[in-house]
């Protein structure tokens, strides 16, 4: 498919480089322009573009952007095609973000960047550390391989999320609507936990809306307490602790 990229950092470079590796066409862009990444895209094998022309000639536009610089895509992204899949892979974080009331109040995530875009998107890839994305995915059929959530009103462009999120490594799991994905969000049980799909469909289920925002900052403020980054593995124990 041809894909296009806003966001060349951790999640959306990892993301650019496995799907080309899945054998997809991908441009990537970021805010600093296509100099500031050209090294990156030529090493794996991306095209380094401006902004104005990630978005056009491409059947899937994945976001990942810090979640408070949605709004800043507006215009952007009304310029694409409405036949185009578009992608949210954002997580809000109030320290990182600033406080956004409508979210604070309970707004699912993805419907606010929805609404702040203007058309509907799809959510996956949200629920895995950095390092899951990069490292730990498996071919499909292995046993132990990692599930991801994927949410979305519209069949056509959740299907194309799921087959993308498999062709970067793991098991995608049908997680509803947008209105549900709340579950997948920081400090629920399905977030950055590692799961398969079994366990993923329960971690789904047992999400509590009214403690996820409390787990999220509880975390963030024991990582910060370390006074270190913790490994990989102590971020998948520390969240499935904090979740259960």
């Amino acid at each position: 498919m041809k894909i296009g990229i806003i966001g060349a950092g951790n999640i959306g470079g990892t993301l650019a480089r496995k799907l080309v590796a899945s054998g997809h066409s991908v441009k990537i862009a970021n805010s600093k322009g296509p100099e500031t990444i050209s090294e990156l895209a030529r090493d794996i094998g991306a095209t380094a573009v401006v902004t104005d022309d990630v978005v056009k000639d491409v059947e899937v536009l994945i976001l990942s952007v810090p979640f408070a610089t949605y709004p800043n895509l507006s215009d952007l992204v009304t310029s694409v095609p409405r036949d185009v899949v578009v992608i949210d892979t954002s997580n809000y974080y109030p320290f990182r973000d600033g406080a956004i009331p409508e979210v604070d109040a309970g707004k699912p995530e993805s419907v606010w960047v929805s609404a702040q875009i203007g058309r509907p998107v799809t959510k996956a890839w949200n629920a895995g550390l950095a390092a899951t994305l990069a490292d730990k995915g498996r071919p499909a059929g292995e046993p132990g391989r990692i599930a991801l959530p994927v949410a979305g009103d519209e069949a056509s462009g959740k299907a194309v999320a799921m087959t993308l999120v498999e062709d970067t490594g793991f098991d995608a799991l049908d997680a509803g609507g947008l209105a549900s994905s709340w579950r997948q969000q920081p400090g629920t049980p399905a977030y950055c936990t590692d799961l398969t799909p079994a366990e993923l469909s329960v971690a789904l289920q047992a999400a509590d809306q009214s403690r996820a925002p409390d787990n999220r900052d509880k975390l963030i403020k024991q990582f910060y307490e370390t006074g270190k980054m913790p490994s990989h593995d102590e971020a998948i124990a520390l969240n499935r602790a904090v979740t259960a």
